[in-house]
């Protein structure tokens, strides 16, 4: 990719972020006034816009707000680079680190992330949740993934846009871009970075998004390969069922109920799985 030619479009998507706007897009007009800065306020009731105005920066508007995924495809829609760089516009990003995700892109990889350390994370809680979702993830896909949920990154916008039919209206696109590229073969890469504390309230709320958080493990499975995550259950169920078939004919010389029922879900599992993963298969080759 040859950078004089390649045009960068930045997107930060915006709930009420109208502080840290006031620092960060000075900064990132000083330093990339070739690039295109696009500012997606998601149903914001602050003073988003006119600062956004203020520093002469394009405004993508939700009459209502959206989700998180949401405003990150409507700023990809609207971009006209051929590179993608989405970042939090909360403040904890370092604007100085686009240039290493750029850097990645020329490079030759199709997407680069931002990965934060463990230290970086906002409490104790999400920093164990997001280091189980990377092994977890690591595991699934046979790649390091070093920090699935970053929203800080850097994407060939025609790739990234060949799959926003995928990604969710919330706070999930991150893994689901993520294990979306590992499926079909793009080339993804880490890079190390440290952030700072957010200014403002988080959007984050511990109950209501620790069950959203849980939904991202099985939606990683399904995205990547369903029969990874099925066929181990279906096994599992399998020897159950041969185990509490062997036990009763031992003791009973008898065949229960409750061991053909666990051989039957074995197969019934087995099976979900099969049809999961052809319909995962025919999903990617839409755009393939």
């Amino acid at each position: 990719m040859n950078n004089m030619k390649s045009k960068v479009s930045i997107i930060l998507p915006a709930k009420n972020e109208a502080a840290s706007l006031a620092d960060i897009l000075p900064r990132l007009k000083s330093r990339y006034p070739e690039h295109e800065i696009i500012v997606v306020n998601d149903g914001s009731d602050d003073e988003t816009v006119e600062i956004c105005r203020t520093n002469q920066v394009s405004v993508v508007s939700h009459q209502y707000s959206k989700g998180n995924g949401a405003a990150i495809k409507s700023g990809a829609r609207a971009a006209s680079g051929d590179i993608l760089v989405f970042m939090d516009a909360d403040g904890q990003h370092a604007t100085d680190d686009i240039d290493h995700l750029i850097a990645g892109l020329e490079a030759g990889y199709d997407m680069v992330v931002a990965a934060r350390h463990n230290s970086d994370q906002a409490s104790l809680g999400r920093g164990a949740a997001n280091f189980f979702y990377n092994k977890f993830a690591s595991l699934v896909t046979g790649h390091r993934i070093s920090d699935l949920t970053s929203g800080f990154r850097a994407v060939k916008a025609d790739k990234f846009r060949q799959f926003l039919y995928l990604l969710p209206n919330g706070f999930s696109y991150p893994s689901t871009i993520t294990m979306v590229f590992f499926r079909v073969g793009y080339s993804v890469k880490y890079v190390p970075v440290r952030v700072s504390q957010r200014k403002g309230k988080s959007h984050i709320k511990p109950l209501k998004d620790g069950v959203r958080f849980l939904l991202i493990i099985f939606r990683i499975s399904t995205l990547y390969s369903p029969l990874k995550i099925f066929f181990p259950l279906s096994f599992l169920f399998f020897l159950a069922g041969c185990s509490h078939y062997v036990y009763n004919y031992i003791m009973y010389e008898k065949f229960t109920n409750m061991s053909a029922m666990l051989l039957i879900v074995a197969v019934l599992v087995f099976l979900i799985g099969l049809v999961s993963e052809q319909i995962t298969t025919l999903l990617y080759s839409r755009e393939q």
